[in-house]
């Protein structure tokens, strides 16, 4: 499997379900000049799906407040979405979630970020896409593996510091923490303070 780290993030044009609940066909390639959380789920109605979906939705406006959209991809249709939000959650719904859910019908939108599986439904993709469409982050879990919204808004911090201040950020670095000067003895010097 290639990754796509690195590389322009795939533009698709399909049909979604806003936060007004409004039907209408989006554009991927709309969204550049902004931060992009995307993330792939393999169905409506299932089980780890929903506890994803809400936790995104709840950590919204922390998303918002970073300027990054969150967009939603599975390969059921927009009008599946639309009955799902519309569902509440105690009979098995997501409720009136607030970021677009993207129909990936025909699976092409899955396959072009190579999170396809047995050509039936997506693995629990995500990727962090920054405003230039370059995808800088990804993390594929299998089925069963939930993901954490945490480790998504550390991941976007961690990218706005490093194109704001041009260093870069070591293992466990959360905002605010001290980062790297990318160079042999920046380096030194953070290991030589943080090691012990």
């Amino acid at each position: 499997m290639s990754t796509l780290v690195t590389k322009e993030a795939p533009n698709f044009k399909a049909q979604a379900v806003f936060g007004n609940n409004e039907i209408k066909e989006m554009e991927f390639s709309d969204y550049r000049g902004k931060h992009v959380v995307l993330f792939f789920y393999p169905l409506d109605f299932t089980f780890v799906c929903p506890s994803e979906i809400i936790a995104f939705d709840k950590a919204l406006d922390r998303f918002k407040a970073k300027n990054v959209e969150v967009i939603g991809v599975s390969v059921d249709s927009q009008f599946t979405h639309f009955a799902w939000k519309n569902t509440p959650v105690d009979q098995g719904g997501i409720g009136n979630i607030q970021y677009p859910l993207v129909a990936d019908l025909d699976k092409s939108i899955s396959r072009d970020y190579g999170v396809l599986a047995d050509d039936s439904v997506a693995l629990r993709g995500l990727f962090l896409i920054d405003k230039e469409g370059i995808v800088r982050h990804s993390v594929i879990n299998d089925l069963s593996l939930g993901r954490n919204v945490e480790e998504a808004l550390r991941m976007v911090d961690a990218l706005q510091f490093t194109e704001q201040h041009g260093e870069v950020c070591p293992a466990n670095w959360v905002e605010g923490e001290e980062a790297m000067t990318p160079t042999a003895e920046g380096v030194a010097q953070y290991l030589a303070k943080h090691s012990k």
